[in-house]
C-alpha cells in the first residue's frame, strides 16, 4: 500500500504531518507505511477509508489500486495476473473447476482490473503477476468472433441439450491437443450478454458487436502441466480490506457501465443475426 497512501496524500496535497493528524497517528507511522516498512492495521485501514471517503476519493482510489498492481517487466516481457482466493500452494497446475471459460486449466489474464474484480469478495485474497514461456507449447489462440463465444457456451455447459448435434462435437474437441488456450475474457462487464445470448434473448450479430465495444483484454490458459510448468511467478501481493472495499465499488461501476453499453449495441442490432437455439439447431 506504500505508493497507494502517499498517492491520496498527494492528490489532496497533504504533508505526512497532515495526514497523521488526520488519522490521529504518527509522521512515523505514515512515513513507515509510504517507505513499505510496514502496513496499515485493521483499524487503519478503516480510518483510512473514512478519510478518503469524506474527501470525496472513491473514484481516484479505486484507479490507484488497481495501478498499484500493474506489474512493469525489466526485459519489456508480457506480463499476465492471477487472483487466488487463498494463494498458490505448492506447483501450479490446471485443476480450475471445469465449467470455466475454456475448461479446467490455470486461468491468467492480460489486464489487472479483471482478476482484482474476481477476487475482491474474498477476504484476504492474492494478487499475482507472472510471465509464461511458450516455447514448445501447442497454443490454440482464439479470434473474438463466434468460435470463441461457442466454446464458452460449451464449456460453462450450455450445449449439453444438443450433445449428440456436430456443433457440440466440433466445440468438445477444439482445445484437444493443445497446451494453451489464448482468447478474450468474458469478465464481469460482459457475462449479463453472453447469457441473454445464451438464454436465446440476442443474436450473434448483437453478441459479437457488443464484444467489440467492451474492448475486453485476453486470458491465457495453460490447460496441460507442460504448460503449467512454463509459468513463473513475478510477485505475490495479498489484497489489504482497504483495497477489497473500493475494487468492489470500482467493480459495479463497471458492471452497470457495460451493461448500459451492451444494452444500446443490443438494441442497435436487434433484427440482424441468428439466435443460440438456431445456431444449435443447424449445427
Amino acid at each position: 500500500m506504500a505508493t497507494l497512501i502517499k498517492a491520496i496524500r498527494n492528490q489532496i496535497q497533504f504533508n505526512q504531518e497532515q495526514l497523521a493528524a488526520a488519522l490521529k497517528t504518527t509522521v512515523g507511522t505514515i512515513n513507515r507505511w509510504e517507505n513499505g516498512k510496514t502496513i496499515p492495521n485493521a483499524t487503519m485501514q478503516r480510518k483510512l477509508e473514512i478519510f478518503c471517503r469524506r474527501q470525496k476519493l472513491e473514484a481516484f482510489v479505486g484507479d490507484q489500486i488497481i495501478k498499484s498492481y500493474e506489474y512493469v517487466s525489466d526485459d519489456g516481457s508480457m506480463i499476465l495476473y492471477h487472483g487466488s482466493k487463498k494463494g498458490i500452494i505448492g506447483s501450479i497446475l490446471p485443476n480450475s473447476r471445469k465449467e470455466t471459460d475454456f475448461g479446467s486449466g490455470f486461468y491468467m489474464g492480460t489486464e489487472v482490473f479483471q482478476p482484482l474484480t474476481l477476487i475482491c469478495g474474498e477476504e484476504a485474497p492474492k494478487m499475482y503477476a507472472l510471465k509464461l514461456n511458450l516455447k514448445n507449447l501447442k497454443v490454440l489462440d482464439i479470434p473474438l468472433d463466434m468460435d470463441w463465444a461457442m466454446l464458452i457456451a460449451y464449456n460453462r455447459g450450455h450445449m449439453q441439450n444438443h450433445s449428440d448435434s456436430t456443433l457440440y462435437k466440433q466445440y468438445a474437441e477444439m482445445a484437444n491437443g493443445y497446451d494453451v488456450v489464448i482468447g478474450y475474457i468474458a469478465n464481469d462487464r460482459m457475462y449479463q450478454v453472453i447469457n441473454r445470448f445464451f438464454d436465446g434473448d440476442i443474436t450473434d450479430i448483437a453478441l459479437l458487436n457488443s464484444l467489440s465495444a467492451l474492448k475486453l483484454g485476453k486470458q491465457y490458459v495453460c490447460i496441460s502441466r507442460r504448460a503449467c510448468e512454463q509459468v513463473e511467478i513475478l510477485s505475490e501481493r495479498t489484497v489489504t480490506s482497504f483495497e477489497l472495499t473500493f475494487l468492489r465499488e470500482v467493480s459495479s461501476v463497471h458492471r452497470e457501465e457495460g451493461r448500459n453499453l451492451a444494452d444500446s449495441v443490443v438494441k442497435q442490432y436487434r433484427r440482424e443475426g441468428k439466435y443460440f437455439d438456431e445456431l444449435l439447431k443447424e449445427g
